[in-house]
C-alpha cells in the first residue's frame, strides 16, 4: 500500500533534481563534446522539474498526474545549452514518463540524493 500523497515531499525532491541537474551540466560542459549527451540529458531533467515545482497542481496527486501528462503531449520543449534538439526533446519524454510512473506509484519522491 502507498503512503499518502505529499506535495512538500514532492516539491523538495523537484527543487532537489533542479540543483543536482545543474550540477551535472556544469560536469557535462566540463567533459566537452563527448559529454553533450549527459548535458542535454541533465538540462531535461532540469526543464521538467522547474516548469512544475510552482505549479499549485504540487498538492494534489490527480492534479499533478494531469500536469505531467500535459507537459508530455507538448509537440516540442524549448530550453537553453541543448546540444540537440531531438535528443533532448527524448530525453524530456524519458524524463516525463518516468516523472508519470513515479506520481502514479507514490514513490521516489523520499529519495532526494544527488545521485539517481
Amino acid at each position: 500500500m502507498t503512503s499518502e500523497w505529499d506535495g512538500a515531499a514532492v516539491r523538495t525532491w523537484l527543487a532537489r533534481r533542479i540543483v543536482a541537474a545543474r550540477a551535472e551540466q556544469v560536469r557535462a560542459e566540463r567533459g566537452g563534446y563527448e559529454f553533450h549527451d549527459d548535458c542535454d540529458k541533465a538540462a531535461a531533467e532540469e526543464m521538467v522539474c522547474a516548469a512544475l515545482k510552482d505549479k499549485a497542481s504540487v498538492d494534489a496527486q490527480s492534479a499533478f498526474a494531469e500536469e505531467v501528462r500535459a507537459l508530455l503531449a507538448r509537440d516540442d520543449y524549448i530550453w537553453r545549452g541543448v546540444y540537440d534538439d531531438t535528443r533532448f526533446d527524448r530525453h524530456v519524454r524519458s524524463y516525463l514518463r518516468k516523472l508519470a510512473k513515479m506520481t502514479r506509484t507514490n514513490t521516489g519522491f523520499g529519495n532526494v540524493a544527488r545521485y539517481q
